[in-house]
């Protein structure tokens, strides 16, 4: 079974940048044919998909987030990072991870992910 899980700090200063690591386990993040997410939910808010790194090392932004977004990864850690640039407090969510095949068409609104880290909570102070 695949797991995925989140890790990195829970607060983090306005302007500065958000880090994250999503450490996989029970699959590879090279394996054909899958996609590995971040995904946040703002308060009170629905899931705003940000981005992804798939199979092959690309990578594809939300476009109202790819200004400030970097997805990387290490695959000798099996781990994908996201940062995000110049936060603010209406940054603050729960941020997961995820993974979604490619035969998925809903990714972009955060459907059709088959495998769910539990979240992170991060706030933004002003």
């Amino acid at each position: 079974q695949v797991q995925l899980q989140e890790s990195g700090p829970g607060l983090v200063k306005s302007s500065q940048t958000l880090s994250l690591t999503c450490t996989v386990s029970g699959g590879s993040i090279t394996t054909n044919y899958y996609y590995w997410n971040w995904i946040r939910q703002p308060p009170g808010k629905g899931l705003e998909w940000i981005g992804y790194i798939r199979d092959s090392g690309s990578t594809e932004y939300s476009p109202s987030l790819e200004s400030r977004t970097s997805i990387s990864r290490d695959t000798s850690k099996n781990q994908f990072t996201l940062q995000l640039s110049s936060v603010t407090p209406e940054d603050t969510a729960v941020y997961y991870c995820a993974r979604v095949g490619a035969s998925s068409t809903y990714y972009r609104l955060g459907g059709g992910m088959d495998y769910w880290g539990k979240g992170t909570l991060v706030t933004v102070s002003s």
